[in-house]
């Protein structure tokens, strides 16, 4: 275990640059995890962080000493007080954070199973959204264009709650490298769609392509959709949050499969 009290300290000096900058993390291929319930679901399901940092005034708080329980000591950083809160994003959490390496995404040779394609998704709790809710539906692939907000930023991990260490995440897609592998059909929502997402046969593996907030699926990856679906709005409204359709979606294909 180190204890770290000075400001001019080299490790801290990385921390500082890792939670500061979007940039600093993917130059350094590491990702910050804020707070206790980050923490548990990575070591839950990849095992040991790069290094476990917390708070001199929580280091003995109880969800806490659980946590460093599952730590090699080597791996854990106390700091103090004051120099934590230059780094946490959290207000009014307990104090403590991972460093990770952050997981490299692979693309399979074939894509016959469930995915998400994310076409230029802009804002960070949205990407999280949607990571949560295909990870939640047993969703094995995401695949973010570029233009995405980043899969591993402070806002997103928060938003996904852990989903994205349950998913193989491929950043910086394009049609290019995807066209070929999918061995699925493309569907997305529109509101000229074929047909409503409930009645249409979702029971076998589907691509769901989720596009930008404003402008919706590209052109490009709508021309290569297969079919597009809609989702009845009896309310009135023009349109579902993206997070909101893409859960609908991917929840009522798990409604099919299971009857």
């Amino acid at each position: 275990m180190k204890h770290v009290t000075s400001r001019d300290n080299a490790l801290f000096k990385h921390l500082k640059a890792l939670t500061g900058s979007t940039h600093q993390r993917r130059k350094a291929g590491q990702s910050v995890l804020d707070g206790v319930h980050l923490a548990q679901a990575y070591i839950a399901a990849l095992g040991q962080p790069a290094s476990c940092v917390v708070g001199e005034r929580h280091y003995d708080h109880a969800e806490v000493r659980s946590l460093l329980d599952q730590v090699d000591p080597d791996r854990v950083v106390v700091l103090a007080d004051a120099l934590f809160t230059q780094i946490s994003s959290v207000v009014n959490g307990v104090d403590l954070m991972l460093v990770v390496d952050t997981p490299a995404g692979h693309l399979p040779s074939k894509i016959d199973t469930d995915c998400v394609i994310l076409d230029g998704v802009q804002d960070a709790g949205n990407v999280g959204s949607i990571l949560r809710s295909a990870a939640a539906a047993g969703i094995p692939h995401a695949f973010l264009t570029t233009g995405c907000a980043f899969a591993w930023s402070v806002k997103t991990l928060r938003a996904g709650m852990g989903a994205n260490f349950h998913l193989n995440i491929v950043e910086h897609c394009s049609l290019e490298m995807l066209e070929s592998r999918l061995a699925v059909p493309l569907l997305a929502t529109s509101s000229h769609a074929d047909a409503a997402v409930f009645d249409t046969d979702l029971r076998e593996p589907v691509g769901w392509v989720v596009g930008n907030e404003g402008a919706g699926v590209s052109e490009a990856w709508m021309a290569r959709v297969s079919r597009t679906v809609g989702i009845p709005q009896p309310g009135g409204l023009e349109s579902l949050n993206v997070a909101a359709a893409t859960a609908v979606c991917l929840f009522e294909a798990i409604r099919q499969r299971r009857a």
